[in-house]
C-alpha cells in the first residue's frame, strides 16, 4: 500500500492522528522504509509530527500553519502516552469564553515536566501539576473528538496559583472578571483543597479585586477556616511593611489593574 492510500484510508474513518508503529503494520516492508515514505509525506504538507513516533494528518484548510490545531490533537497524544492531563490556564479560559487576549501557546497540565513542542506555527507548552488527575475537568466537543478542559473553578485557582503561565497578575484578574459568571462558590470550596491554601488566598482577593466579593463568600469562609499564614500578592516582590489584606491574609505588595 502507498503511503498517501494509508492516509486517505485513515481520514475516510475520521482519523487524524496515528503513530509509525500503526502505519509499519500497513505500509512495510520495513520501519526504514516505512519513516522514509512519511517524511516524503511530511516534505509535502500533508502530515506533520509533533511529538516523536506520532503524527497528525494536516487537512488543506490547516496546511498553511503546518499541523493540525493543537485541540484536535492533544487528546488523541496524551491517550498514546498514557498520561493524565487537561487543558488548563489561558487556554481553558479561552474556552470558556473568558481570554481577553488569545493565547499565543496552548497550555496542557500534566503530571510531571515535559518539553514543549513545536509544530509548524503550533506551540504547546506542559505545566506540571503532580495531582493533575484529581483536578475538575469538563469535557469540549471538537472535530477530532473530546478535550479534556479544566472546570471553571479549577481554570481560575489555576490562574491565581500560576500567574507567570498567566501572563501576570493584571491580565489574571481580566480574566476573572470574565469567567466569574461561570464560577459556582461551592464548587469553589470543593476545588480549594487541591491547591495550597495561598492559591485560595490571592484568588479570593482577586475577585474581590474585580468586584466579585459575593461569588468568594463560601471561600473566604473557608480559608478562615484554615487560619492561614499571610501571604504575598505577587510571590516575586518584596512584601515587608506591605499592607494586610484582613479577609484573606493578603500582604498587598503590587498594584493589580484588570482591563475591562
Amino acid at each position: 500500500m502507498l503511503a498517501s492510500d494509508f492516509i486517505s484510508g485513515l481520514v475516510a474513518k475520521g482519523r487524524y492522528t496515528f503513530t509509525v508503529k500503526d502505519a509499519d503494520k500497513v505500509l512495510g516492508p520495513s520501519l526504514v522504509a516505512t519513516r522514509a515514505a512519511l517524511r516524503r509525506l511530511s516534505k509535502k504538507g500533508e502530515i506533520a509530527m509533533p511529538y516523536r513516533g506520532f503524527w497528525v494528518i494536516v487537512p488543506p484548510e490547516y496546511q498553511s500553519v503546518g499541523c493540525l490545531p493543537p485541540e484536535q490533537f492533544i487528546p488523541q497524544l496524551m491517550e498514546h502516552l498514557r498520561e493524565p492531563y487537561y487543558t488548563g490556564l489561558l487556554s481553558a479560559a479561552v474556552y470558556h469564553g473568558s481570554a481577553h487576549h488569545r493565547p499565543q501557546v496552548f497550555q496542557v497540565v500534566v503530571a510531571k515536566n515535559r518539553p514543549s513542542i513545536e509544530c509548524g506555527k503550533v506551540r504547546v507548552s506542559f505545566i506540571a501539576r503532580k495531582n493533575v488527575a484529581d483536578i475538575p475537568t469538563t469535557p469540549f466537543k471538537t472535530p477530532r473528538g473530546l478535550l479534556k478542559l479544566s472546570s471553571p473553578e479549577a481554570t481560575a485557582f489555576d490562574l491565581a496559583g500560576y500567574p507567570n503561565h498567566s501572563v501576570g497578575l493584571d491580565n489574571v484578574a481580566t480574566i476573572l472578571s470574565e469567567l466569574a459568571e461561570k464560577l459556582n462558590g461551592k464548587k469553589l470550596v470543593d476545588v480549594a483543597g487541591f491547591s495550597p491554601i495561598a492559591w485560595a488566598q490571592r484568588l479570593g482577593y482577586l475577585l474581590d479585586l474585580v468586584g466579585e466579593k459575593r461569588k468568594a463568600e463560601e471561600l473566604a469562609r473557608y480559608v478562615e477556616q484554615e487560619n492561614p499564614v499571610p501571604t504575598p500578592l505577587e510571590r516575586s516582590k518584596p512584601f515587608k511593611g506591605a499592607p494586610k489584606d484582613l479577609r484573606w491574609s493578603v500582604m498587598v505588595n503590587t498594584v493589580v489593574e484588570a482591563e475591562y
